[in-house]
């Protein structure tokens, strides 16, 4: 069986999971695609302390995130500053912008339960 080109330069095991925890720093309004799919575009910061080689490293960064169909719904009703932990697989931006984007399967709210249901 031949494989095609972008097969060709796909690892052989694709693996693409990430979980990240943060705060909700910034909330897009929530859209709908062509398809009527609702979309929510948004930003986490993340903090915490990781080992890196055998030595304790604070850890900040920010990451832009996009949700779609159920994931967006439930974080349409969030606020700034709202505890959250993410997972999903990383993706580019666009085909013209390689910068990662989170894209959001999960959202798993981590204080209180004031989150839009």
């Amino acid at each position: 069986m031949r494989r095609s080109k972008l097969q060709s330069r796909l690892p052989l095991t694709p693996d693409n999971r990430t979980v990240l925890s943060g705060k909700l720093l910034e909330l897009a309004t929530l859209r709908y695609t062509p398809a009527g799919i609702p979309a929510l575009n948004f930003r986490i910061a993340h903090a915490s302390e990781q080992i890196e080689a055998a030595t304790r490293r604070v850890v900040e960064c920010e990451m832009a995130a996009l949700a779609l169909g159920q994931p967006a719904l439930l974080l349409a009703g969030a606020k700034p500053g709202d505890a959250l932990r993410l997972t999903g697989f990383l993706a580019a931006k666009s085909l013209k912008s390689r910068i990662p984007i989170l894209h959001v399967n999960e959202i798993e709210f981590l204080e209180g339960t004031h989150h839009g249901i």
